[in-house]
């Protein structure tokens, strides 16, 4: 594949391809947008940006839910040599906050957004008492409602970029208290998008479908600008839509007769829990060659299941394709070998101490666990396991993953001190993840700092909670495992974190049953157990551990605690209606800070998202397995009349 200098560049001669990108919005809702119809649409808004004053080097914040404005405007940014940086949308008011952070941040930054969502910025900002600074930027707001602005004949002015320039800023997608914008160049995407197309075997017969956000690394680089520069068609499916619709995805992949799928570990999860309840009829899934799986920790057992799963409607158990990458590289780092079963080695879990070999094991052995190949670094990218003090390891020692090349960011947007840290004395990147390599390949052992070292042994956080999982009642991503150096206790502290949202009486018997796995199956002694009603996850689905041991630190945690302590037996939970109506209105105000929902109020009539209303029917789903589905709110749209239909509902159905 050609290397291009820039991304307008690539874009210029996308444009005369006969291809397309289609926008899945709904079943029946979906638009499409030729490459050569999105250049026109791009230069028509760049007008509009130019006109209102933003000239190249300026950043344009896009933060809209709509990914068809999203896309033209990502483009009219690049087309001018505007700087775009793209921000989740998301549902909380850590969100909100973490895009004012980002603003706060910006030397000439100007918002594109939609009228709804700043309706609610301003009065986010009007009851938070933010800076007049963000205030202003709020006001000067564009609109990306009423479509590309502009005639044909009035588009922008193209500006000449170099490779060098900075094409977006990537920003971490977890919401910190100051957000870490990546910076990538032209250079940086032009090299790890030729590494990707020619990595993965991409061509112009190939169709790719994602529900991935385009906020996020994969969504935008691996499946809008890979697709478009191998000349591909491509569909994009509303983030949301996945959420409420799982099924949806694998059922347009059979419509559209896709070849290319991805989705992080959470995803299939997500997908496999409805499946196994309701099915799917006439699928083919024989065009499918690849589904990538990144983005996070890859349980190789999620990736069997999945595969097994959809195997009867033709999709080939060689099609999983395990992939490293992270934002810092622009996205890929590591691919195995196409057209291959992927592969996984079995280890001892005692053996995992950075500047250590590690020790193999058999499977099913008490202290046995597994991790998926990645394979070799893509071109244009060279990989290096390092000790602590950052010099190389050899083969088969567990070490810190650094990585150089022309894909690697040049550093971090207006950020010197955490951009110092990023990088060893040498000029590698250290990456923050620790690993192994096996027969020349990579193997992710998971994050450095997560890592929980007791008593001299490390153990990794996700290993621990798929150990937990297996309990009745709990699966990943309902639990999480952190370690605390506590000055309180003197010591490294074991916490485990459930999610639960009844009564605290209810935890004790569940936090034995945790206590006892883990000590058994390591020798480990849990600390804490500590519910809580909500995990804490990033816009991408990663679950935010250094959030919630944080809040222990700080005390947030300690009353729940002391009261867990008094507890000496489980307290008889009450099932009466009103308890249900009440509990169900809890879980509302949860997820429904800025809007009270009343028992007899209409779920659809009180002004909430779609979103927020999937995260709640979610959290009823966790708390009352297989007996509440998006589509029951239709039939029985109050709490009132879904306490009642979950009392009649029967038992729930196993898989």
């Amino acid at each position: 594949m050609k290397l291009y200098d820039s991304l307008p560049a690539m874009l210029h001669d996308a444009r005369g391809k006969d291809r397309a990108i289609r926008f899945i919005d709904g079943d029946k809702d979906e638009s499409v947008v030729t490459f050569d119809e999105l250049w026109s649409r791009a230069l028509r808004l760049l007008g509009t940006l130019q006109r209102r004053g933003m000239k190249s080097r300026h950043e344009l914040v896009i933060f809209t839910q709509s990914n068809e404005s999203f896309v033209v405007a990502f483009w009219a940014a690049l087309l001018g040599g505007i700087v775009p940086v793209p921000v989740a949308v998301g549902i909380s008011d850590e969100h909100r906050l973490k895009l004012f952070r980002i603003l706060r941040q910006m030397d000439q930054g100007t918002l594109y957004t939609q009228a709804d969502l700043l309706d609610r910025l301003c009065e986010f900002a009007k009851a938070r008492d933010l800076p007049e600074l963000l205030e202003s930027q709020l006001q000067r707001a564009i609109l990306s409602d009423t479509g590309d602005t502009g005639e044909d004949g009035d588009g922008g002015h193209l500006h000449s970029v170099a490779a060098d320039d900075d094409a977006f800023i990537q920003f971490s997608s977890g919401s910190t208290s100051e957000p870490k914008g990546v910076r990538l160049t032209h250079r940086n995407l032009a090299t790890n998008i030729r590494a990707i197309v020619e990595g993965i075997g991409w061509n112009e017969t190939d169709i790719s479908l994602s529900w991935m956000p385009l906020t996020h690394d994969m969504g935008l680089i691996g499946y809008h600008l890979c697709a478009l520069a191998a000349g591909m068609n491509h569909a994009v499916m509303d983030t949301s839509l996945f959420v409420r619709r799982p099924l949806l995805w694998i059922s347009k992949a059979s419509e559209l007769r896709a070849t290319q799928l991805c989705s992080p570990n959470f995803g299939y999860k997500h997908f496999l829990k409805l499946f196994n309840r309701k099915g799917l009829q006439d699928l083919d899934l024989g065009a499918v060659r690849l589904v990538l799986n990144g983005a996070e920790p890859i349980s190789f057992e999620l990736c069997e299941q999945f595969l097994d799963a959809l195997a009867p409607f033709g999709l080939a158990h060689s099609a999983m394709l395990p992939v490293y990458g992270l934002a810092e590289a622009t996205l890929a780092v590591a691919f195995p070998e196409t057209g291959r079963d992927f592969e996984r080695i079995v280890v001892h879990r005692h053996s995992l101490r950075v500047g250590s070999p590690f020790e193999p094991a058999r499977n099913g052995d008490i202290d046995a666990v597994s991790f998926v190949k990645v394979g070799k670094a893509v071109r244009d990218c060279e990989i290096r396991l390092t000790d602590e003090l950052d010099r190389p390891v050899d083969s088969g020692i567990v070490g810190h993953i650094q990585i150089r090349g022309d894909n690697v960011t040049r550093g971090l947007y207006r950020n010197t001190e955490a951009e110092t840290e990023l990088f060893a004395n040498d000029g590698w990147l250290r990456t923050g993840d620790c690993g192994i390599l096996v027969d020349g390949e990579l193997v992710i052992t998971g994050r450095s700092k997560d890592i929980i070292i007791v008593n001299g042994q490390n153990y990794y956080p996700h290993d621990l909670e798929s150990i937990i999982a297996q309990i009745d009642g709990l699966d990943l991503g309902k639990v999480v495992v952190c370690g605390v150096n506590d000055e309180r206790q003197q010591g490294e502290q074991l916490l485990v974190f459930v999610l639960h949202r009844g009564e605290l009486a209810d935890v004790h018997e569940l936090a034995q049953s945790i206590v006892a796995t883990v000590a058994t199956r390591t020798t480990l002694q849990v600390d804490q157990v500590i519910p809580v009603s909500r995990v804490p996850k990033t816009t991408s689905g990663k679950v935010q551990r250094g959030q919630l041991a944080s809040a222990y630190l700080d005390g947030e945690f300690d009353q729940v605690v002391a009261q867990l302590a008094a507890l000496s037996r489980q307290i008889p939970a009450d099932t009466g209606e009103n308890d249900l109506v009440r509990e169900l209105e809890g879980i509302c105000r949860e997820f429904s800070r800025d809007r009270p929902i009343g028992p007899d109020d209409n779920l659809f009539e009180v002004g909430v998202s779609s979103l927020t209303l999937t995260e709640i029917v979610l959290a009823i789903d966790e708390k009352y397995p297989g007996k509440v589905d998006i589509s029951d709110l239709f039939d029985y749209p109050t709490i009132r009349e879904l306490a009642t239909f979950l009392q009649l509902s029967p038992q729930t159905e196993t898989a």
